[in-house]
């Protein structure tokens, strides 16, 4: 079967410079792409099918885990993770308070408490003193988030787990290709997650997730709890009958299509990433008003990967109105810290619980950053930014 042609535009500087964009890369792509779908509906499988169990494959390959997983989207897969772990009512996860709200919604969606604690102030992951001292006689478990760029302090954060008997799972939805000490991002603890949601270092088309472990145990009931409690192989005899309450979290054999065919380019993606990184950074450096730019640290344990190019900068919300009215598209990380947002109001944070978390609410700034993304947009946006900071000065 051919592809059916798809029509191009024209490759000239565009009018607007979007936070994201998969257009010129999914031009490329769009011919293995319609072979792996093609192949789906040629077999008549189109969830937890023959596809999915092929991309497992391949990304145990690429992430060296002894098991992945796939399920419908990250979320489920962090509350099947601590399910799985055995987490649930009465038990305590200690989780940052600076991340995406998921984090802190899947130890609900559990049945268990979300405990908050503050981040270090240049990895924005979790800090290993605040997480000690959140530490309860009910906390169970503690997770971890990697994020934007690099992997949260794993030799800190498990050691004071061991010594606490606390089960690790990391939140490293955003750190596939993030490696600490050449292990992958999800290994260091009894589990991990991996997001495919399209703006992410590997996307999909829609939504999509991953399980990673090393643990043959959790792996069965994890792949049980993803498609309603049922082991062995969905439509046959061994697959029918639930061992335990699951729910329906399997992935889809047109997203698993989409992502073996791009999984061919991600390093090539990720090496594209760090060089849109440098000329940032080199564009950015010395700006007045700029707080911050990414920082890596512990690059002797662990590799940097650019999800998200974020800067802390003066007048972060100003900023953004004016990059908006000249079409540069950003995106705020995150406007509310966990602690005081509604769906967690019951806790009884007040601002100033966790001031690190606070400050970079209120500062950080996610700039345009694909590997689509031409060099020239990319000085576009570094100039905006200095006309905007230095406009007063």
């Amino acid at each position: 079967m051919t592809p059916p042609r798809r029509s191009r535009g024209p490759v000239n500087e565009p009018a607007s410079v979007p936070f994201f964009s998969q257009a010129a890369s999914f031009e490329e792509q769009w011919p293995e792409i319609f072979r792996h779908v093609s192949e789906v509906f040629d077999s008549g499988q189109f969830s937890n099918g023959g596809k999915v169990a092929e991309f497992e494959d391949a990304m145990c390959a690429y992430t060296g885990a002894r098991h992945a997983i796939g399920v419908s989207n990250a979320t489920d897969a962090l509350t099947l993770l601590l399910r799985g772990s055995g987490i649930g009512p009465g038990d305590d996860v200690v989780v940052p308070a600076f991340t995406f709200v998921a984090s802190g919604t899947s130890v609900v969606l559990a049945g268990a408490r979300p405990v908050f604690a503050d981040i270090d102030p240049v990895s924005y992951a979790l800090d290993p003193d605040s997480f000690e001292r959140a530490i309860t006689p009910a906390t169970r478990a503690v997770m971890p988030v990697h994020l934007f760029s690099q992997m949260a302090d794993m030799d800190a954060l498990g050691k004071i787990a061991d010594r606490h008997g606390i089960t690790v799972l990391e939140d490293s939805a955003e750190a596939i290709g993030m490696r600490w000490n050449g292990v992958h991002a999800g290994l260091l603890g009894a589990g991990g997650v991996l997001s495919f949601f399209p703006a992410k270092t590997l996307g999909a088309l829609g939504d999509g997730g991953m399980l990673l472990t090393d643990d043959d145990e959790l792996a069965e009931r994890l792949r049980a709890l993803r498609n309603h409690g049922r082991s062995g192989t969905p439509g046959t005899e061994t697959g029918r009958d639930p061992l335990t309450v699951g729910g329906n979290s399997k992935m889809d054999d047109i997203q698993a299509s989409v992502l073996l065919a791009k999984l061919a380019g991600l390093d090539g993606d990720i090496a594209r990433r760090a060089e849109l990184a440098e000329r940032f950074t080199e564009g950015l450096t010395g700006v007045p008003g700029i707080l911050a730019l990414p920082t890596i640290v512990r690059a002797d344990s662990s590799n940097p990967v650019y999800y998200v190019y974020l800067i802390e900068v003066e007048r972060r919300d100003e900023l953004v109105a004016y990059l908006a009215a000249r079409g540069i598209g950003t995106e705020t990380y995150y406007p509310t810290p966990l602690h005081l947002q509604p769906c967690f109001a019951s806790l009884g944070h007040r601002p100033g619980d966790f001031p690190v978390a606070e400050a970079a609410s209120a500062r950080t700034l996610g700039l345009p950053f694909y590997p689509d993304l031409v060099p020239s947009a990319v000085d576009r946006t570094c100039a905006a930014i200095r006309e905007f900071l230095e406009g007063d000065r």
